[in-house]
């Protein structure tokens, strides 16, 4: 058995469930989705996911912010959620992150005769607003303990949203707003397994921004749970490339399959990582995983993500065994390549 096989068949092999935190309210689950999309492709997996829970009325997606640095990624964002039949979602983006060159974000600006091939309306991020307004303005607008965060890359807007002070659209100091409107962070970050035997593994999310993930898990409220999926659980879930050849014919162009294909190509099963936090976000009481007993995350200075169980602690890790990790494949799939309920030539009322 290859080490890589091996990998596999242990972490299906993990399993156990602890009581996990109120995760859900009643009604669709109010989420601001906190992406890097420019390097890898999940993002736009995971973002396409939360339109079509949203068609399920499954979610309500509040808004996008971009944690990394692309001229790209506002437009490219903008033109998925017109896609999906949302183009008014507000967008914020990052001032001061990693800059990342990407495969797939050119797709924003390919024409179709006159015409881009998928419409969008943001041309610049210049002409976006810094993520911590769109983090801040959006909780305001919220009810108390009602938004689910789903971060998903570099944790530099959350950092920089928990330290933000009081301005125009809140007396509140970015701490404090999260403290009354936020319920739960799902982040995609680290690892809480040994990967392929290396039991200090350095996840990128981490490492591409140590100072911002240190400072996030530093500063972030004990009182508003964090449940961490790891790079563990991503690598043990793939997202399938006969999906990717066989599901999206609905509509030609489509954008999911174009930037899956030119960030991996035909023959590549892509890691599931930032699909299983959205998966949490929304049904986290599917049973799709488990949950770790609590603890507290430290970020070590190399990147390291050290958790220690502590019976009172804020953070969780996810687990998941075997018939589970068969079961958020296939939901993984069809929510992903679900048909948009509204396309990007109709007005959604």
């Amino acid at each position: 058995m290859t080490n890589m096989a091996s990998l596999l068949l242990g972490l299906a092999l993990l399993g156990g469930a602890t009581s996990e935190p109120d995760a859900r309210t009643d009604g669709p689950v109010r989420v601001i989705f906190d992406t890097d999309i420019t390097g890898d492709v999940d993002d736009v997996l995971a973002l396409a996911m939360l339109h079509t829970l949203a068609d399920r009325r499954e979610c309500d997606l509040l808004a996008v912010t971009i944690s990394k640095i692309n001229p790209l990624t506002g437009p490219f964002v903008d033109a998925v959620n017109t896609f999906y039949g949302r183009g008014d979602i507000p967008i914020g983006v990052t001032q001061d992150a990693q800059r990342r060159q990407s495969k797939y974000l050119q797709l924003v600006n390919r024409r179709d005769g006159d015409a881009f091939r998928y419409p969008h309306d943001v041309l610049s991020n210049e002409s976006l607003p810094d993520a911590v307004t769109v983090l801040r303005k959006t909780l305001v607008a919220q009810p108390d303990r009602s938004v689910v965060i789903v971060q998903v890359g570099l944790a530099a807007n959350l950092a920089d949203l928990v330290e933000s002070p009081a301005d125009a659209s809140s007396s509140l100091t970015g701490r404090e707003l999260v403290e009354k409107k936020v319920r739960l962070v799902s982040v995609m970050a680290g690892a809480f397994e040994p990967i392929i035997g290396n039991d200090h593994f350095l996840e990128a999310n981490v490492i591409n921004g140590i100072g911002s993930m240190e400072r996030f898990a530093r500063l972030w409220p004990t009182s508003v749970p964090v449940i961490w999926s790891g790079f563990e659980i991503g690598i043990a879930v793939r997202y399938p490339r006969e999906s990717i050849a066989r599901d999206f014919d609905y509509a030609d162009p489509h954008i999911v399959p174009e930037s899956y294909l030119l960030h991996s190509g035909p023959n590549h099963d892509r890691p599931s990582w930032d699909l299983t936090s959205v998966l949490y976000a929304v049904r986290s009481d599917h049973d799709y995983f488990g949950l770790s007993d609590p603890g507290l995350v430290t970020v070590e200075k190399d990147g390291f993500t050290r958790f220690d169980p502590s019976g009172d602690g804020r953070d969780r890790y996810l687990l998941m065994n075997s018939s589970q990790a068969a079961r958020v494949r296939e939901a993984l799939r069809h929510l992903v390549s679900q048909p948009p309920a509204v396309s990007s030539n109709e007005e959604r009322p």
